[in-house]
């Protein structure tokens, strides 16, 4: 009796048949793995940093040389940390909440916005949409500090000084992000905008069910970028803001490495990571789609 043969994976079966076999390592990638490890090591050598830093005590901070590793770990850096704000009316979780807050809707809304504002500048034709899109692309030559003056008189007129909202409005306005929603969307074709219009869907079922779920990518990469800058805001903190208790955390760990004093070298590593580690979650959980291609993305 013949044996059965065993059924081969569609993966595998594709890779045999074009004449590569997924079980065989090649001794030429050793090369690769020779430079590529060393480097990743070396990269990852500031994140071990942070980390250390923030454990160590006063006397591993100012010794000299300087060590990498802590030798005798201590929570008392971030004790310190808030325990200041103990003395205070505001505490320090008011803070983070606020910067909780205000990163979680920025995020959101700069999603909605970019993606709406590139579909309409991809897809739909209209007179302006060539000068409002070369208006988006000279906005993406000023930086924020070149633009406070200006930002400042918008939010004065609007009433929104010294307001929550103030956290959040100047962070809505993202050039680049409308820029890189519009070059992916201008990659999907025109004929699936056209069979949803043809089955009946609005512009708002098929910016929601149709362009959101194929640009993914992009809206990976925004979401990085969105969350970065608005988790390390201070600028509407520092000039739009006079209530302690609408500030974010950003800026209440500014004002606390900025002491300058012996102790607060040990609060400002303890913030260094406090910031660092949201950043680093977010990167994690969304690299993976960053990488991803468009082939990944529903349209085979």
């Amino acid at each position: 009796m013949m044996k059965k043969e065993k059924p081969v994976k569609k993966k595998h079966y594709r890779l045999k048949k074009n004449g590569i076999n997924p079980q065989h390592f090649s001794a030429g990638q050793l090369k690769f793995y020779a430079f590529l490890i060393p480097l990743c090591i070396f990269m990852a050598l500031p994140i071990v940093f942070i980390f250390m830093n923030a454990f160590k005590p006063l006397d591993e901070l100012f010794a000299y040389p300087p060590r990498f590793y802590v030798r005798n770990p201590t929570f008392n850096n971030f004790n310190a940390l808030f325990a200041i704000s103990s003395t205070s009316n505001i505490p320090a979780s008011r803070y983070l909440f606020n910067s909780i807050i205000v990163a979680v809707v920025t995020v959101l809304c700069t999603l909605v916005i970019s993606t709406a504002a590139g579909y309409v500048l991809s897809k739909k034709r209209f007179r302006l949409r060539p000068v409002l899109m070369e208006i988006n692309n000279l906005a993406l030559m000023f930086c924020s500090v070149a633009v406070a003056i200006p930002r400042y008189f918008v939010i004065s007129n609007l009433g929104l000084l010294d307001s929550f909202a103030a956290n959040i409005i100047p962070l809505l306005a993202t050039p680049v992000g409308v820029f890189l929603v519009k070059q992916f969307i201008d990659g999907l074709p025109d004929a699936l905008i056209e069979a949803a219009i043809i089955d009946g869907a609005n512009d708002y079922q098929i910016l929601l069910k149709i362009i959101m779920p194929l640009v993914k990518p992009a809206l990976s990469t925004l979401t990085i970028m969105t969350f970065q800058s608005a988790w390390g805001a201070t600028e509407a903190s520092t000039n739009y803001i006079n209530n302690e208790s609408l500030k974010t955390f950003a800026f209440y760990l500014s004002t606390l490495s900025a002491s300058g004093t012996v102790s607060g070298q040990g609060v400002a590593a303890a913030a260094t990571l406090i910031m660092f580690v949201p950043n680093l979650v977010i990167f994690v959980f969304m690299q993976s789609k960053v990488m991803s291609t468009m082939a990944h993305s529903g349209i085979k």
